[in-house]
């Protein structure tokens, strides 16, 4: 019995040991022989790390599919971190630095290298308005200054902390500032420093071709914006550069919260991760190139690096950069430089004072969707040279980098005549047939008499609605607007989209409607009279350029309001498949009756015949001007001066377009030029006015 179980235990343990060497056997076959290349390569393979690829920003097209922006190749010198000599090997980093910093300079090619200290007339000097980097240098795991510091101690501790005490002040400052950049910038192996952009090919070549030496120099093919022609509509398109400190702050928390979403996969977190900002990323600073930020930046990709155990580093895309999506503007690139032309050529040759510069704004819309077909601000600027001009560009008085169209408000004057004559019919309170008598002088108020200027002789008789919008009569629309009181005109101010943002895509001015409690927020007291003063464009009201465009197009289509646009529609990197097309998006409709839309036509056309420039025309025009007057304070003195409006749209008859016209320092007398201009400009390009604007199709 005892030999029975002996062997019974015998075999197991035998059965035990020869099912655990044939796990050993089996993994060994895996290994060797169906995993050998995997584990081949792995036994080389020290380390692996994985750098971000840049993706392609999208561009921006005109409506018939011209690039107005797009990328051209740009040479980037950055520094890896893999190959680039340890902090311990300072030395040798000096020297790599040094040479690269006198290859730049000598080739003229800015880099990325600054500190908060400066050498002013031989003085070192902190930089003025450099807090934040100062903080940053005296901190204790930095150079670990006291607060008093002065510039030369920082100089000194920088000399020490770098070994750079055997160069001149000169290379140091240079030298530091790069390397006090890097840091800033959280400089690792998984987050290279970009020292240059845009760096001339003969550059390139000279550090290729000494590779040996400049270790951890690389060059990366990049992309940078380039412009069709820089000078169209670039308060609109904008501008693209690198983030700042607060808009870094800002992108990091977003992603933060983004990140913090509990239902987010490791995909997910790894897009997020490709699609967060680092600091030496670029951003859209203002214009279409910032409102469309989330289309126009894509999702970038991963470049891996591996140290195999023999030093021999070797580099590859493990996951390709997906480009940001194309944006198609409503603007047509050629209208809108026939229209800046325009602008800058009438404003030139008819300003007011010398006094005061002149300055002003063109928008064209399309009626039947509210896309805005031009935009003009003058002065303007170019954007292929805005960064070189920037300072000079700050410092003009007369500030080209403004966007009067979106941004600027004014007086309207009686382009808000034809709201008020709605308003008048609509209520009740005239017809087509009432006449309202002119003495050239108001004299309801025994306290104040309110003046009209009596154009085209109309004084002395009584006028009705058609006559007081062709002649522009104040005492008709003060009698009218004394009558519907400042609540129901502001009522019909807003309908129409006065005092209201447009739903453009950028940044817009509010504006002001006025009226009691305007004036109490001012410190001021609301009188009778100045509920008459409103109905003529006068008192507190400010209006956008493209709110007096919107409110005429609503107009013109016969009261519907819609959203207006700057983006038609947006396209993937290839241009294969449409991710938006901008539609109509209706904001009001107006109930007004047919008969004020036809009355109020008849008045705007009947003011339009009035001017020469449009009786040339061969389709009918609807217009009405504006006059405000202003002041500014010039060299201490207080200058009175002129600025101009119209409102107009055409044909008459079958309404496609709609333009509204604001310059300052410059009268409403010969601002027909200007509509009469854009008109033929428009139609002459679309020889069939019957039908609305249409962008053509983009091949691609």
């Amino acid at each position: 019995k005892n030999t029975y179980n002996f062997k019974i235990r015998a075999t197991a343990f035998v059965l035990v040991i020869v099912f655990v060497v044939s796990i050993f056997l089996a993994d060994l076959f895996r290994i060797q022989v169906i995993l050998r290349d995997e584990y081949a390569s792995k036994r080389f393979s020290l380390s692996s790390v994985e750098t971000q690829v840049s993706a392609l920003r999208g561009e921006i097209l005109d409506c018939n599919g011209q690039a107005l922006v797009y990328n051209v190749k740009s040479n980037t010198i950055y520094i890896d971190a893999s190959y680039f000599p340890k902090a311990k090997e300072q030395e040798k980093r000096n020297e790599i630095i040094l040479s690269l910093i006198k290859l730049l300079d000598e080739y003229e090619v800015p880099y990325n290298a600054s500190l908060p200290i400066e050498n002013v007339d031989g003085e070192l000097t902190f930089v003025e308005g450099s807090d934040g980097d100062k903080s940053y240098l005296f901190a204790k795991d930095y150079l670990n200054l006291n607060d008093y510091a002065t510039p030369q101690n920082v100089y000194d501790a920088l000399c020490e902390y770098y070994e750079l005490g055997n160069l001149s002040q000169e290379y140091v400052l240079k030298i530091a500032g790069l390397y006090f950049r890097m840091t800033r910038a959280d400089f690792s192996t998984i987050n290279p420093f970009t020292v240059a952009t845009d760096v001339p090919d003969e550059t390139v070549l000279i550090i290729k071709e000494q590779s040996r030496f400049y270790e951890g120099i690389e060059i990366r093919v990049d992309s940078s914006r380039a412009y069709y022609d820089g000078t169209i509509a670039p308060h609109i398109i904008g501008f693209y550069d690198y983030i700042n400190a607060e808009e870094y702050k800002n992108k990091s928390e977003e992603y933060k919260e983004l990140l913090s979403n509990a239902s987010l996969t490791e995909e997910d977190k790894k897009l997020l991760s490709l699609k967060s900002y680092r600091m030496t990323d670029k951003i859209g600073k203002f214009g279409i190139e910032s409102a469309m930020e989330t289309e126009l930046r894509g999702t970038n990709g991963i470049m891996t690096t591996v140290t195999n155990s023999d030093g021999t580093k070797t580099t590859s895309i493990t996951r390709d950069p997906v480009n940001g999506n194309n944006i198609i503007l409503t603007i047509d690139g050629d209208f809108q430089l026939e229209v800046q032309k325009i602008l800058a050529e009438r404003i030139e040759s008819t300003k007011d004072s010398d006094s005061v510069a002149a300055a002003g704004s063109i928008v064209v819309m399309d009626v039947n969707d509210f896309s805005i077909l031009a935009c003009a601000t003058y002065p303007s600027y170019d954007l292929s040279t805005y960064k070189k001009n920037i300072v000079e560009l700050n410092r003009d008085e007369t500030a080209p980098l403004w966007n009067r169209a979106l941004r600027s408000t004014y007086a309207p004057g009686s382009t808000v005549k034809p709201i008020v004559a709605t308003a008048g019919l609509e209520e009740g309170i005239v017809a087509e047939s009432t006449e309202i008598r002119c003495n050239i002088l108001y004299t309801y108020f025994p306290d104040r008499a309110f003046q009209c200027f009596n154009v085209g002789n109309h004084a002395g008789r009584g006028i009705n609605v058609i006559d007081a919008l062709k002649y522009s009569c104040n005492t008709y629309f003060y009698d009218v607007g004394r009558q519907l009181g400042i609540t129901k005109l502001n009522q019909y101010f807003a309908m129409f989209g006065l005092g209201t943002k447009t739903g453009v895509e950028l940044t817009e001015a509010i504006g002001i409607i006025a009226g009691p409690t305007t004036r109490e927020q001012m410190g001021g007291v609301w009188y009778p009279g100045d509920t008459i003063q409103a109905a003529i464009g006068q008192s507190d009201n400010l209006f956008t350029p493209i709110q007096l465009c919107t409110y005429v197009a609503t107009l013109a289509n016969g009261g519907n309001r819609y959203q207006a646009h700057f983006v038609k529609s947006i396209k993937s990197a290839d241009y294969s498949q449409t991710i938006l097309e901008t539609q109509p998006f209706l904001v009001a409709k107006l109930d007004i009756s047919e008969a004020t839309k036809a009355s109020v036509k008849k008045g705007m056309m009947a003011m339009a015949q009035t001017l020469s420039a449009f009786r040339k025309l061969p389709y009918s025009v609807a217009s009405k001007t504006g006059t405000a007057q202003a002041k500014k304070k010039v060299d201490g003195v207080w200058v009175e001066y002129t600025n101009g409006f119209m409102i107009s749209y055409a044909p008459a008859d079958n309404p496609q377009i709609a333009v509204a016209v604001a310059v300052e320092n410059v009268s409403s007398t010969g601002l027909a030029l200007y509509v009469s201009a854009i008109y033929e400009a428009y139609f002459n390009r679309n020889s069939n006015i019957s039908s609305s604007q249409q962008g053509n199709i983009i091949l691609r």
